[in-house]
């Protein structure tokens, strides 16, 4: 891999609240040299990247990315993913147990390890589903699974209805300290919803669920967590309710963290507009004041990880009734200059955006990544925070190109992206 001097950036690492000129140092993979402050000079013999000014930060962690493969890949393969996250910086993506078939046993997990590896790209992981074929009854082979390698235990976005079944799988999990993810949406509320009830929803005559349908399951879960000691991730919270639910939960001492969608933190319901399918997501967008407070739980640390929820769906898929179009959408190249509006429009700093996205759910996953450290993975992104970009979902690397940020003017530009001391990216 040889030896690598990036010099004259602008170093942002989390793990430290460092944001300031600085140089690293990599070689065979690792991190071995940070320096802070200005006036690094690179080793004889070494690789230099100069980068202007530019930031410098971990890769970023994608915690919830949906792939066609195995079973759909016309949608996405693992190789389009790759390449559609080194693209984005996400150096690490956790593909989702809902493939066809489900990532439901220790085979299934190995395949997708061993594949990931031979592209050769991003770090590509996997979750583990918590029941056999997501069917919310059985509960799957998660020590075996674990043991393989699975980092999490999710049936996505189906939830377990069966309360003992959760309960079981809680229990068991925690004999091992392995982590739990659940999706909090009450199933008879939520069953059919296409959107958040409220005037919008009624006056497109969308079907709809109350909001207090994430709190009322997120209670539940809860009280299953603090019965059994699991540790828990909320998948995809979306509801000021659920915070303050979540944040109760903190303050008991409950091991729980929670992810947010980046669409729910840059989109609101208004964006439906005239049935606009890209906009069909689930959890459905929520009003302008949930968004507020999501943004909110980013600044104050209440937000563990935000994900990109990758789900790629074909153009047919997409082009129907919005109630009968597929939910999702694809972010992995977009997630970056998604997640810099919090900075450009809502004054977040670039560390505490930057948190969610590498540090926290590396810590999270118990990842030694996300942080510029002498001994991490060099997995590394050189970024232009300012620089002006209009998304085209037709040039992006997907399979898919499903993206409600299509026509958009973001600002934020992955020019570099380095995974395990590889350039797998670059647009300099």
């Amino acid at each position: 891999m040889g030896t690598i001097a990036i010099l004259n950036a602008r170093l942002l690492d989390p793990s430290s609240d460092y944001d300031g000129p600085g140089a690293v140092l990599v070689e065979d993979g690792r991190i071995t040299e940070v320096v802070h402050g200005g006036g690094a000079v690179a080793p004889a013999g070494v690789t230099v990247i100069d980068a202007g000014g530019l930031c410098l930060s971990p890769g970023l962690i994608d915690i919830r990315v949906k792939t066609g493969e195995p079973g759909a890949e016309p949608k996405e393969t693992l190789k389009s993913a790759s390449l559609s996250a080194a693209a984005g910086g996400v150096t690490t993506i956790v593909i989702q147990p809902d493939t066809d078939p489900a990532i439901d046993d220790p085979a299934m997990i190995d395949f997708i390890l061993r594949r990931g590896a031979a592209l050769g790209l991003v770090n590509v992981r996997a979750a583990g589903a918590a029941t056999k074929a997501r069917d919310g009854v059985r509960m799957a082979e998660i020590g075996l699974m674990d043991e393989a390698g699975a980092l999490y235990f999710t049936d996505v976005d189906r939830v377990i209805a069966n309360t003992r079944t959760l309960q079981r799988v809680m229990s068991y999990a925690a004999a091992f300290n392995a982590l739990i993810s659940c999706r909090p949406a009450d199933p008879w509320l939520s069953e059919g919803a296409v959107a958040t009830s409220g005037e919008l929803a009624t006056r497109l005559g969308l079907a709809s669920a109350p909001a207090i349908a994430e709190r009322i399951q997120l209670e539940r879960d809860l009280a299953l967590v603090e019965q059994t000691g699991a540790r828990f991730l909320v998948d995809q919270i979306s509801t000021e309710g659920a915070l303050e639910t979540l944040a109760r939960a903190r303050a008991k001492g409950l091991e729980v963290a929670a992810s947010v969608s980046i669409n729910h933190l840059c989109f609101n319901e208004i964006d439906i507009g005239d049935y606009r399918t890209f906009y069909r997501l689930d959890p459905p967008l929520r009003p302008e004041s949930d968004r507020q407070a999501l943004i909110e739980a980013v600044r104050d640390g209440l937000i563990d990880a935000i994900t990109s929820a990758h789900a790629p769906a074909p153009a047919e898929d997409k082009r129907r009734p919005f109630g009968e179009a597929t939910p999702g959408a694809v972010g992995l190249e977009t997630l970056l200059p998604a997640a810099l509006t919090l900075h450009h429009e809502d004054g977040l700093e670039l560390l505490d955006i930057l948190r969610p996205l590498t540090q926290g759910p590396a810590t999270l996953l118990g990842l030694d990544a996300g942080v510029l450290v002498t001994g991490a993975p060099a997995d590394l992104i050189l970024f232009d925070p300012g620089a002006p970009v209009v998304i085209d979902a037709d040039a992006l690397k997907s399979k898919s190109k499903n993206s409600p940020f299509d026509g958009r003017r973001l600002q934020g530009k992955v020019l570099l992206t380095v995974v395990g001391g590889r350039i797998v990216h670059d647009t300099r």
